[in-house]
């Protein structure tokens, strides 16, 4: 499954449904798809999802194994397309609405 972010202040973006949801509930939503939050509870998201990614960030460095062969995508760096979203969002007082 794949996940679309949409707003009228950013272009779509669109991720795997796994790591989307897992976004999702950082920003402190059920995790639902299809949903959205409306323009006003955007700031409010975009807060807890940096709060959140602040906190993760320390354990995940932990985990990295120079001798492995396949390196793992951290959520921070998954997270930045959608912070930018939701930032941008914030500023133009925009609904985010996601879908699959």
């Amino acid at each position: 499954m794949l996940v679309t972010f949409t707003t009228k202040a950013w272009a779509d973006i669109t991720m795997f449904g796994e790591i989307a949801v897992q976004l999702i509930k950082l920003m402190g939503h059920s995790g639902t798809v299809p949903s959205a939050i409306l323009a006003e509870d955007v700031p409010a998201a975009l807060e807890n999802l940096k709060v959140a990614i602040e906190q993760a960030a320390p354990d995940e460095s932990e985990e990295e194994d120079d001798d492995s062969s396949e390196r793992k995508v951290s959520i921070p760096t998954r997270a930045f397309p959608l912070i930018e979203l939701l930032t941008a969002a914030a500023e133009q007082k925009s609904d985010v609405m996601w879908h699959d």
